[in-house]
């Protein structure tokens, strides 16, 4: 795999990765498609390493992933637009971290629903009184399409973070127009 090449933007901290990947709310999953890439913005949660996200049991999505579990994964937040006098020097201040990897749908229930859980937790927290269990995944049908739920885990091969901060008084704001 190629390294970041910009170097002044690679971000090597481990614990900054690990944080942003917690808590980020949107990935946007690369799929190889049928004629042209196919990528989806999804929910995700960040555990033991492995990115792990859900659907519904049929689609595109899913028969794409089967025909080809090679993914990148990319998430992203902007923090705004850094100012500078010469307008050639003005920037984006952001992290962005690339997960390159293998998504393999997640067959064992405990598993799909500890990480259904953590998505339930992370978007919902507090919502729902009962907690996911084995057997409720197990179970559990669409009413769109009869289908279980697909839990998919991406185990990366490769990861690449970039980053550009700013001090909050050089990003501009769009109030002062």
């Amino acid at each position: 795999m190629e390294p970041v090449s910009y170097k002044r933007r690679d971000c090597q901290d481990r614990e900054k990765i690990e944080d942003f990947l917690a808590h980020a709310r949107i990935g946007v999953i690369g799929i190889a498609g049928d004629e042209y890439p196919y990528t989806v913005p999804v929910n995700f949660v960040w555990h033991r390493g492995c990115i792990y996200l859900h659907g519904m049991g049929s689609g595109k999505k899913v028969r794409l992933l089967a025909d080809n579990p090679a993914v990148s994964f990319t998430v992203y937040q902007e923090q705004g637009t850094v100012t500078d006098p010469v307008p050639c020097h003005a920037d984006t201040a952001y992290m962005s971290v690339m997960i390159f990897g293998v998504a393999r749908k997640v067959d064992d229930h405990a598993e799909a629903a500890e990480a259904l859980q953590m998505v339930m937790d992370k978007y919902t927290p507090g919502f729902y009184k009962t907690k996911m269990s084995a057997a409720m995944v197990e179970r559990y049908r669409s009413a769109m399409d009869g289908n279980a739920v697909a839990v998919f885990r991406i185990t990366p091969k490769h990861l690449t973070a970039k980053e550009n901060s700013a001090e909050p008084d050089a990003l501009f704001l769009h109030k002062n127009l």
